[in-house]
C-alpha cells in the first residue's frame, strides 16, 4: 500500500518560519528569563474597557455582528480618527473592523494585487508584509533603510524602485523594529512621487499613538492621498488590547467593499465581545493612551541610555516601543548575539535579520516591560557584552 503524500502549495512551502517564533521556542522552559522579544504592552487593558466587555456579555451580546463590524464601533473609529489624526472616513462604507491589524493588511493586499504585481516594502520592518504579498501572488521588492538616514524611507528610493509592475507601497511607520518614523516632510515628498502613478499605499499605523517628540501624521491626511491609501490601525498597542484582536481598515468605499467581501468569506466578523470593549476604549480611552505613552517614553530614555553605557550604539527610537541597538562591535552576527545572550544571561531579544537583510548587525529589544526588568536586563546584557571583550 503506497503512502499518501498530500499536496502543499509551493507558495506556502517557500515561506520561511518566523525567526521571532524560533526564539519563543528557545525560551520555553527557561527559568528567570527576561523577555525583550515580545512586542506587547505590559499594561493590563484598562478596567473600564474590560468592564464594558463584561457588561456586553451580561446583556447577552454574544451573537455575530455585521460583517464589517458593529455600526456603533465603526462610528467610534471614525470619531477617534477625526479627533486624533485629522482623518475623515464614512463609518458605513469606508471602515471595516478586522481581527487585528494583520488581517487588515492581508485583506488589503489580496483585494488590490494581481499575480506578478510588485509590492514595495521598506526594511527592516515587521515580518508579515513580504509573506502576505507572496501569498497574494505578488513579488515583494525590498527598500533598505539604514541608521544613517534614521531608518526613514526616502522619496528617491521609492522613485528608483518603481517599475510598470509596481502596485503597492507599504508604509510601516512608526516602524517595528527600528522605532523610526516618517515626519510630514518625508511623507509629502513620497506623496508627490506616488501621485504621479497608479500605485496604492497600505499604511500600517498600528504604533501611531507611540510617537515621541512630535505629532504623528498619516499620509492619508495629505492632499490627494486619501483615495490612494488603505489605512490600517488597531487597538493592540495604543490601548493595551493585544489579546482582544481588534484592528480596522479604512479605505475608499470601492476598495473597502471588496475587502469586506474577502473578510465575509474567510472570517465572517471580528469577536463581538471585543468590539464592545473597543467602543469604550476609543470613546473613553484617550487619557489611557497618553498615560501609557508617557510611561513608554520614560522607559525608552532609560533603556537607550543603558545600552549606550554598556557599549552598544543605539539609534534614538522616535516611535513604537522598540530599541534597535547595533551589535556589530561585538563581532557576532545578530543570531549569534541573540542566542548567546539567551543562553548565557537568560535575556531574550530578536535578531535584526528576522526583519530583513538590512536588519543584520542589530537586535530588537522591546522596552514595553517594567522598569525593574529593563534595569535587570541591562545588567545582564552588560555582563554578556563584557564577556566578549
Amino acid at each position: 500500500m503506497s503512502e499518501f503524500t498530500p499536496h502543499i502549495s509551493s507558495r506556502v512551502q517557500a515561506l520561511q518560519p518566523s525567526m521571532i517564533r524560533r526564539f519563543f521556542d528557545l525560551m520555553e522552559g527557561m527559568k528567570d528569563c527576561i523577555s525583550l522579544g515580545v512586542g506587547e504592552p505590559d499594561f493590563q487593558t484598562p478596567w473600564h474597557v474590560r468592564d464594558a466587555a463584561i457588561y456586553s456579555l451580561e446583556r447577552g451580546h454574544t451573537k455575530y455582528s455585521p460583517n464589517a463590524g458593529l455600526t456603533t464601533l465603526r462610528r467610534a473609529i471614525a470619531r477617534y480618527l477625526e479627533r486624533r489624526m485629522n482623518l475623515s472616513y464614512d463609518p458605513l462604507t469606508e471602515i471595516l473592523v478586522t481581527v487585528g491589524g494583520s488581517e487588515a493588511i492581508d485583506l488589503a493586499m489580496r483585494a488590490i494585487v494581481e499575480p506578478g504585481d510588485e509590492v514595495l516594502v521598506p526594511q527592516p520592518s515587521f515580518v508579515c508584509y513580504t509573506p502576505i504579498a507572496t501569498l497574494a501572488g505578488a513579488t515583494p521588492v525590498m527598500l533598505e533603510t539604514t541608521e544613517d538616514t534614521l531608518f526613514r524611507l526616502t522619496a528617491a528610493q521609492v522613485r528608483a524602485a518603481i517599475t510598470p509592475k509596481t502596485r503597492v507601497l507599504v508604509l510601516p511607520y512608526p516602524c517595528n523594529p527600528t522605532g523610526g518614523i516618517l515626519p510630514k516632510q518625508n511623507l509629502e515628498e513620497i506623496a508627490a512621487v506616488i501621485r504621479e502613478t497608479n500605485i496604492m499605499i497600505i499604511t500600517d499605523e498600528i504604533y501611531a499613538e507611540q510617537t515621541y517628540g512630535g505629532t504623528h501624521v498619516s499620509i492619508a491626511s495629505l492632499p490627494g492621498m486619501r483615495e490612494r491609501t488603505i489605512f490600517v490601525g488597531g487597538l493592540s498597542k495604543s490601548h493595551a488590547m493585544t489579546g482582544w484582536r481588534m484592528g480596522y481598515a479604512c479605505a475608499p468605499k470601492t476598495i473597502a467593499k471588496e475587502m469586506t467581501k474577502i473578510h465575509q468569506f474567510a472570517i465572517m466578523c471580528a469577536p463581538t465581545t471585543s468590539q464592545y470593549a473597543a467602543i469604550e476604549a476609543l470613546d473613553m480611552g484617550d487619557d489611557d493612551v497618553v498615560r501609557m505613552r508617557e510611561d513608554y517614553n520614560m522607559r525608552r530614555r532609560l533603556f537607550v541610555e543603558g545600552l549606550r553605557k554598556i557599549g552598544l550604539t543605539c539609534f534614538e527610537p522616535e516611535g513604537a516601543f522598540y530599541a534597535f541597538p547595533n551589535i556589530t562591535a561585538t563581532g557576532l552576527s545578530s543570531n549569534a548575539f541573540a542566542e548567546g545572550l539567551l543562553q548565557a544571561e537568560r535575556v531574550a531579544v530578536i535578531p535584526g535579520g528576522a526583519f530583513g537583510a538590512s536588519g543584520e548587525g542589530y537586535v530588537r529589544c522591546c522596552y514595553a516591560t517594567s522598569t525593574a526588568e529593563l534595569q535587570e536586563a541591562l545588567a545582564r546584557m552588560d555582563r554578556f557584552v563584557g564577556s566578549l571583550r
